[in-house]
């Protein structure tokens, strides 16, 4: 019993310092990003629409495949637009 309540206090021990080593590690690596609220959200939505149109019947001749491939491409240009504002400040007017 002994043997057991060591085992579980050491990982427990390991557990605590590898949460603390792993938020030290989130907040040194962490830049002033500012958070894309909307596009995080827009993001979101296309996943959840991707997801639907996959789980759709395949009888819509090509049309579902072809919405497929434009959300695809919508979430591309989101993560891309998410990008440029974390490299131009945060934002910008396109």
């Amino acid at each position: 019993m002994t043997d057991t309540t060591t085992s579980r206090r050491d990982f427990m021990r390991i557990a605590a310092a590898g949460a603390a080593a792993a938020s030290a590690v989130a907040m040194s690596t962490t830049t002033a990003d500012a958070y894309q609220g909307n596009m995080e959200r827009a993001l979101s939505s296309l996943y959840d629409s991707l997801a639907s149109l996959r789980e759709a019947s395949s009888n819509k001749g090509g049309h579902r495949i072809k919405a497929m491939d434009l959300i695809q491409q919508a979430i591309a240009e989101v993560n891309a637009g998410i990008e440029f504002a974390d490299d131009h400040g945060g934002g910008g007017q396109q």
